[in-house]
């Protein structure tokens, strides 16, 4: 091989490295934003919303996937007939610097029918009109509602009873206000869930949630009997 030969065949090399090195994807960030948390669950308005309710603008990225195998522990837990099922993660919404007792958590189960108007609620909750029964206080809120879906094999005549949880809000105080927001993120998260589980009628979940969300009554406790 001539001088020629090889100043060419290095000259190639250098071309291919420079177009593979040019074409190599920028290393992606440890941390998304709230509209990419939990795979992109609160994109559109709601991201002001999630950093109020998490107390934070930047979140650790987490593995993607975490709505299919939820989706199918709902499928398992109905399909089992038990009156309900263990809980599990749809995410963490771990702000970063966060330690992992301090994350935000959005998880469902199938609840139990005695669960809807429960006398024994987190001290502080209120009780509002949404889907079966909704309850949120300074750290926390919930939504129970019922699936009726071509998924759920029998939902027609039993339809699954599925409850969506926030836990470990940041605690901005017990305006009502706060307790809507801490609303307005699980109901987003529960509407995805619905959608995904092809409820009839989106479970009876709105599409926005009203600022003038109807509270309910508390729920009296049963008087003791005396023995």
């Amino acid at each position: 091989m001539n001088r020629n030969e090889k100043t060419l065949i290095a000259g190639l090399l250098l071309a291919v490295c420079a177009t593979a090195c040019a074409s190599d994807p920028e290393p992606q960030s440890p941390y998304v934003n709230a509209a990419e948390v939990c795979d992109g669950v609160f994109a559109g308005d709601l991201e002001k919303t999630v950093e109020a309710v998490t107390g934070a603008k930047s979140f650790e990225r987490r593995a993607s996937g975490g709505m299919d195998k939820l989706v199918k522990q709902i499928e398992k837990g109905y399909a089992s007939g038990r009156s309900w099922s263990p809980r599990e993660e749809l995410c963490e919404m771990a702000a970063k610097g966060s330690s992992s007792d301090e994350e935000s958590t959005l998880a469902f189960h199938i609840y139990a029918p005695q669960d809807v108007n429960y006398p024994g609620n987190p001290e502080g909750a209120k009780r509002f009109s949404l889907g079966k029964e909704a309850v949120a206080n300074v750290r926390s809120a919930g939504i129970y509602f019922e699936c009726v879906s071509p998924r759920l094999d029998g939902s027609k005549n039993r339809p699954a009873r599925i409850y969506g949880g926030l836990s470990k809000a940041h605690d901005r105080g017990d305006a009502l206000e706060n307790l809507i927001d801490n609303l307005q993120i699980i109901h987003s998260a529960s509407l995805a869930v619905a959608e995904e589980l092809e409820c009839e009628g989106d479970a009876g979940l709105p599409e926005k949630l009203d600022s003038g969300l109807r509270q309910l009554p508390p729920v009296s406790r049963p008087a003791e009997i005396d023995s």
